[in-house]
């Protein structure tokens, strides 16, 4: 598990190895991963896009964005937390994610990115 703050935002990342829905012969390697936004800040935030920097040891890198989270733009007032579940395939059984959150505070519409911590990706039968 891994975490970081940034301008009173604190976005935690766990992962898990999704073995059920892998398939290594055919370089499909499926991970899902839990993030939890917490609001420690003063002022109620709304999350409006997501960007993800996706890497696999396979040398590939890609970028994926859009609006929301899950289908979700969540407000957070001070003290409240936002959790959700997602996943990402990979070509190999190690990668790894980073990205950012744009954020807006409701009081006065000023929008601001918010770090999601690099947090790896791997397959437990790699390390063996």
């Amino acid at each position: 598990m891994v975490a970081q703050i940034t301008q009173g935002v604190k976005v935690t990342v766990k992962t898990q190895y999704e073995m059920g829905y892998s398939n290594p012969t055919n370089q499909h390697f499926m991970f899902s991963y839990e993030i939890l936004i917490e609001n420690m800040g003063d002022h109620t935030v709304q999350l409006l896009r997501r960007e993800w920097r996706i890497f696999d040891s396979a040398g590939n890198w890609r970028t994926v964005e859009g609006e929301g989270v899950v289908g979700q733009q969540p407000i957070l007032n001070p003290g409240e937390t936002h959790k959700y579940v997602s996943g990402c395939n990979l070509n190999s059984g190690i990668g790894k994610m980073t990205g950012k959150y744009s954020m807006k505070r409701i009081v006065d519409g000023h929008v601001f990115e918010v770090s999601i911590p690099e947090f790896q990706l791997i397959c437990p039968a790699v390390l063996n």
